[in-house]
């Protein structure tokens, strides 16, 4: 199937995979599609399968990555997802070869990608990165990798800036920091900012809106970092039954 590149030119006919279209009242899409139009002069590629599904991969220069990376001279993959009924038919190692055939063609030093230990939500699978040849290059607190794809065998490794590595903040309660670079985080950051209002709770939403607010993040993971009492608790965008849940295990 064909590879679409969105860019200026197309964007706003066409989806970006993991919100086809909003509902109504919702703004989760047209956000994140005004996120990505900031983006396309800092260097912003996003490559989709030509299909109504999750099958897309999105990246930009590390020096403009909203993560607090240091990987000069890299390409940041920002969102690499396959799902459903698309997988194991080749497509993710097509959107790979895309992505490694545009940084060469930059001239990159390499790919670096924000995975975890094992599997989780909203990250990328580190079996399947590490079985393409991704080297684990740095750490955080609880369970993020920092991985990446030399393209030289000398090049000099990324690494995770200091301010994220330990996963704490000096605020006590609950903090909550997103930025628009999902387009499901908009409508969940507030939700559950709303819930924790009606039930007085301690909590406080931060919102990414620049890059450089974002590389200096107390978390790898800037789309979405839930802290409790200082402490680092999920990366995974909360519904409201998960939200209700985690609080309920804390006794709020």
């Amino acid at each position: 199937m064909k590879i679409i590149n969105v860019d200026y030119h197309n964007i706003d006919r066409e989806h970006i995979c993991c919100a086809i279209t909003d509902r109504k009242g919702e703004s989760c899409a047209s956000l994140k599609k005004a996120w990505m139009m900031e983006r396309f002069d800092e260097g912003l590629i996003f490559k989709k399968l030509d299909v109504r599904g999750k099958v897309f991969i999105e990246y930009i220069p590390a020096e403009n990555a909203w993560c607090p990376v240091e990987a000069a001279g890299y390409m940041f993959i920002s969102c690499f997802w396959v799902s459903g009924q698309f997988k194991g038919q080749g497509y993710g190692n097509k959107l790979l070869e895309e992505c490694i055939r545009d940084s060469k063609m930059h001239g990159k030093k390499g790919l670096v990608i924000l995975s975890s230990k094992k599997k989780m939500p909203f990250l990328s699978d580190p079996k399947y990165l590490k079985y393409k040849g991704f080297q684990l290059c740095d750490v955080a607190d609880p369970y993020f990798e920092l991985l990446y794809l030399p393209f030289e065998k000398d090049a000099e490794k990324p690494r995770l800036k200091e301010c994220c590595k330990k996963g704490v903040v000096d605020k006590m309660g609950i903090v909550l920091y997103y930025s628009n670079q999902c387009p499901h985080t908009e409508k969940y950051a507030i939700m559950i900012a709303k819930i924790a209002d009606i039930e007085g709770l301690d909590f406080t939403l931060i919102k990414y809106k620049t890059k450089e607010q974002a590389q200096n993040s107390p978390a790898p993971f800037t789309t979405y970092s839930l802290f409790y009492d200082g402490k680092f608790v999920t990366n995974e965008v909360l519904s409201e039954k998960k939200f209700r849940n985690f609080l309920a295990e804390r006794g709020l």
